[in-house]
C-alpha cells in the first residue's frame, strides 16, 4: 500500500481550486491523495517592489519551482494551468493527464459599460497580457492599458479601485471561482484568440524514462491517467505545436484555439503586431481523422505563408 498521492500546486485560490478538482477526482477514485502548496517566483512577483532574477526571463515563473519539487520527490504530481508550461517538458517529466477543458475563451468585466465596444474613448484595459493588448488594440486602437497583477479577486478590487476602466481575464478562471456575474462579454475566438492551452489543466508526473521510485511512479501515472480527455488532449496538442512552430511564448502576440465540430476539427489562429495594426487570421476546418502534429505544423505554416513570422519579428519584447 502506498502513502497518499501528493498533489504540488500554487497556493493562489484559482491554483487551489484546481488542485482540489484532481484531489476530489482522485479520491473519488479510490484514491488517498493530498495536497502541497508550493510558493512560486510568480507568486513573488506580485509583491510589490519584486525584481524577476537575473537570467530568468518569464518563462516558467509559476512552475519552476513545483517542478523542483516534483523531480525531488517531495510531491509526486503537479497540477498546473496548461498555458503555463513550455511547449516542451524536460525528459525527466511527462504531461500525464489533460482534464477536459473549461470555457477557454477571453471576457470583458466593465460593470458601467458591458461590451468592448461601448468603452469611452481612451479607456483603461487592466491587463498584463501582450496577446491581449494586441487583439484589444486590433479592435480597438484609441484604448489604453494598465498592468494589473494579482489574482481574480485582487483584479476585481483593483478594477472597484478606479485603478482601470476595465478587465480582460480568462472565462475559465471566473467560472471555476463561482464568479460567472462578473463575465459580461465572452470574446468569440475570431475576436480575441485564446492562447494556446488556455482553460485546460495539465497534469505532470515524473517520467517513465526518469523515475524517482519505479512502482510509485507507475501507480501514480496509473492513478491520474484516468482524468485524461482524449478530445481535449488532441485540442491543446494541436495548439501548443503550432505555438511551438512559431517560436512562440507567453511574452508575443499569438493565439491558437482547436475546438471539435461533428465529423471535423475547427482551428483559429491570429497573430497581431503589438500595435494592432497589422495580423494575420485564419478559420479552419479539417477533417476529424487529422492528427495533432500534422494539424499544428499546418495551422503555423499557413500562418507563415501569409506574413506571421514578418509580424513576430517585430514583436518580440
Amino acid at each position: 500500500m502506498f502513502a497518499p498521492i501528493r498533489i504540488g500546486s500554487r497556493g493562489s485560490q484559482l491554483a487551489l481550486w484546481q488542485a482540489n478538482y484532481v484531489l476530489t477526482a482522485l479520491r473519488d477514485a479510490g484514491y488517498a491523495a493530498e495536497i502541497e502548496v508550493i510558493r512560486t517566483t510568480g507568486d513573488r512577483m506580485q509583491s510589490p517592489g519584486f525584481v524577476l532574477p537575473a537570467g530568468l526571463d518569464g518563462k516558467g515563473i509559476f512552475t519552476k519551482e513545483i517542478e523542483e519539487a516534483l523531480a525531488g520527490g517531495r510531491i509526486d504530481l503537479a497540477v498546473h494551468s496548461l498555458k503555463d508550461l513550455p511547449t516542451q517538458l524536460e525528459s525527466r517529466f511527462a504531461l500525464t493527464a489533460i482534464p477536459k477543458r473549461a470555457d477557454a475563451r477571453d471576457v470583458w468585466v466593465c460593470e458601467p459599460y458591458w461590451a468592448l465596444h461601448t468603452l469611452p474613448l481612451g479607456g483603461r484595459i487592466g491587463t498584463t497580457s501582450p496577446r491581449r493588448k494586441a487583439q484589444l488594440l486590433a479592435l480597438r486602437p484609441d484604448v489604453g492599458f494598465v498592468d494589473v497583477r494579482g489574482n481574480i479577486d485582487t483584479r476585481l478590487k483593483k478594477l472597484a479601485a478606479g485603478e482601470c476602466d476595465a478587465l480582460v481575464l480568462a472565462a475559465a478562471g471566473l467560472d471555476r471561482l463561482g464568479r460567472t456575474e462578473w463575465a459580461h462579454q465572452r470574446f468569440s475566438p475570431d475576436e480575441l484568440c485564446p492562447a494556446p492551452g488556455q482553460g485546460a489543466l495539465a497534469i505532470e508526473t515524473r517520467s517513465a524514462s526518469h523515475p524517482l521510485d519505479e512502482a510509485r511512479d507507475l501507480f501514480v501515472r496509473q492513478a491520474v491517467s484516468a482524468l485524461d480527455h482524449p478530445e481535449t488532449r488532441f485540442c491543446v496538442e494541436t495548439e501548443r505545436v503550432a505555438l511551438e512552430a512559431l517560436g512562440g511564448g507567453c511574452s508575443i502576440p499569438i493565439g491558437v484555439h482547436c475546438v471539435p465540430e461533428v465529423d471535423r476539427w475547427r482551428i483559429f489562429a491570429q497573430v497581431v503586431a503589438l500595435d494592432g495594426e497589422s495580423m494575420v487570421a485564419l478559420d479552419l476546418e479539417v477533417p476529424s481523422s487529422s492528427d495533432a502534429e500534422t494539424l499544428g505544423e499546418m495551422v503555423a505554416n499557413e500562418l507563415k505563408a501569409r506574413g506571421a513570422m514578418e509580424i513576430l519579428s517585430t514583436s518580440v519584447q
